[in-house]
């Protein structure tokens, strides 16, 4: 309900007056779905579901090659889980080649290769753009400045010594802050929780409830930080409507929905902490857990 109404009553007000001067071939039309397209469609959505079959054929048996040496399909060193960007491709790959024959829009390999062509034709902005990111994600990392920020910020909120609410509030906040200086989730877990997981169980708070408060103020600044690594592309999209778009036009559209998200998710938090609510199935609010 949040988003829907700062969508529709923040956002879409602000950007009324704005002209769409992209390329209208590359943007998208609602144009009613036509007899071949239905047909492709139907063939490619086959083509899929027998992907998915033969995937779960082949890793049915418990001497499956997908499986990891102790019989895992999920374990970190399954055959599976190493190959799922290569799965993920081939499910895209095998219903679009299919949908192209079904439909009569590629006839042969070289309309295949030409649509590809044509999807990656507007990245290369993004290329550009992802390089000097990189640069500076790079020498950012190197300086330990949001390293020292997250260790300086955790010692200090355990220093406080604040009422358990507000603790928890500190963590979201302290949080969302780093986010806009680390961009790995698992980093900046790693420098706050080493910190706060200890400190707290010695309150008696468990450590779900405290990663619950890192999760809320890690997601809520995501869509603000240019060192989300999917941040440049979103600009690139941006860019396919409004051509002026860049990284100050997404951060000051979507500053409403971080800001929003993040105290409304943080009442939630503490809600759930002041009713005893559970987090998750087999999760606790106390350490050690009640039973």
């Amino acid at each position: 309900l949040v988003g829907w109404f700062l969508t529709d009553k923040v956002i879409e007000p602000r950007l009324k007056n704005t002209a769409v001067n992209g390329d209208p071939s590359t943007l998208p039309t609602l144009d009613e779905l036509q007899p071949h397209e239905r047909r492709g469609l139907k063939f490619a959505m086959a083509a899929m579901l027998l992907c998915a079959l033969g995937l779960v054929l082949t890793a049915y048996g418990e001497h499956s090659a997908w499986r990891a040496t102790d019989g895992a399909l999920t374990s970190a060193s399954a055959p599976l889980m190493r190959s799922i960007v290569a799965i993920i491709f081939v499910f895209f790959l095998v219903p679009g080649i299919v949908y192209g024959y079904a439909a009569g829009t590629a006839n042969n390999h070289r309309a295949i290769i030409q649509g590809m062509s044509k999807s990656m034709s507007g990245m290369g902005y993004y290329i550009v753009m992802a390089f000097f990111c990189a640069q500076f994600i790079y020498a950012f990392g190197q300086s330990n400045l949001g390293a020292l920020m997250a260790i300086k910020g955790a010692l200090a909120l355990k220093e406080l010594a604040l009422p358990m609410g507000v603790t928890l509030v500190g963590i979201v906040f302290l949080t969302a802050f780093v986010n806009l200086l680390v961009g790995s989730a698992s980093a900046k877990w790693a420098l706050i929780g080493a910190i706060m997981v200890p400190m707290l169980m010695e309150l008696g708070v468990s450590p779900d409830l405290t990663q619950a408060a890192y999760r809320v103020g890690d997601s809520s600044t995501n869509i603000i930080t240019p060192l989300m690594p999917y941040f440049p592309l979103i600009v690139v999209f941006c860019q396919k409507y409004v051509k002026e778009s860049g990284i100050g036009t997404l951060v000051a559209l979507m500053l409403p929905f971080s800001i929003s998200f993040l105290l409304l998710w943080s009442g939630f938090l503490l809600a759930y902490w002041a009713l005893g609510l559970p987090l998750g199935i087999g999760s606790s609010l106390s350490f050690p857990a009640l039973s």
